[in-house]
């Protein structure tokens, strides 16, 4: 049995991890910005935490306890072609999405080093590897996270430490569900699409939120935690793609590599 702490764990994956962690008998210490909305998570402790407040970080780390594995996993998304993208809007979003998962990270490191074991898993996605316009802050938030956790798998092995990025594809989670979108007047980037969640491509692909929670326990259960984790067969079948894809154009999935940075 492990202690695991959970970030983010109000709804989507993460109440899903949090539920798939108890049912396998470890001790989860679940958190949110709001402990009320984890009400009905049978987990050892609810907990409020902001991962973008250091003080709210340090009492939850506190009151948790010895930690064995942390799941970052708090974020938010926002649609917005590049030059639509309101530069306060993105340093909010990276704030939660990056700049968090470094603030929770580094809370839980100095117990963590001091035993000398302990798993510190993130929330990316198959959008920290390639792109997919009009996601591009989002995304960017997500590249950034894997530089970060790269860098801090290689810094900390020597201490008995490992770390890992989880790459989930689309996920039934309800996040994609009345996204803040930005865009200019007359807006001239309309050909772009938002994402349709409804279609039936993008419900062929799309995994549960149970489903995802029981690839990243699997994960932190794992002899060897692997520093990517593809969540999913349209995660697994796209990064594949992209690892295939020259890097002289712009990669999009489904389309060919000749015509990817063409017009359509």
């Amino acid at each position: 049995m492990a202690s695991v702490l959970i970030t983010g764990a109000s709804k989507g994956i993460g109440r899903a991890t949090a539920a798939e962690f108890a049912r396998r008998g470890h001790r989860v210490v679940a958190t949110a910005r709001d402990p009320r909305s984890l009400a009905g998570l049978d987990v050892d402790q609810r907990l409020p935490l902001d991962v973008t407040d250091a003080e709210s970080i340090a009492a939850a780390v506190r009151n948790a306890g010895e930690i064995d594995i942390l799941v970052s996993n708090a974020g938010v998304i926002f649609f917005a072609a590049f030059e639509a993208t309101p530069p306060d809007k993105f340093a909010e979003l990276f704030d939660l999405n990056t700049l968090g998962s470094l603030r929770v990270a580094q809370a839980v490191l100095p117990g963590m080093r001091a035993r000398g074991h302990g798993r510190l898993l993130f929330m990316s996605s198959v959008v920290g590897r390639i792109v997919l316009p009009p996601g591009a802050a989002y995304q960017a938030t997500k590249w950034a996270l894997e530089a970060l956790v790269e860098a801090l798998a290689i810094e900390v092995a020597p201490f008995g430490l490992e770390a890992a990025l989880l790459e989930p594809g689309t996920v039934s989670s309800g996040a994609l569900n009345d996204v803040t979108s930005y865009a200019l007047p007359d807006d001239p980037y309309q050909a772009i699409a938002l994402p349709d969640t409804n279609s039936s491509a993008a419900m062929a692909g799309m995994i549960t939120p149970e489903e995802a929670a029981a690839e990243v326990a699997d994960a932190a259960e794992s002899p060897r935690l692997p520093l990517r984790v593809p969540i999913g067969d349209a995660a697994r079948a796209v990064l594949a793609a992209r690892r295939e894809a020259p890097d002289t154009v712009p990669f999009v999935p489904g389309r060919p590599a000749e015509t990817a940075g063409a017009d359509a």
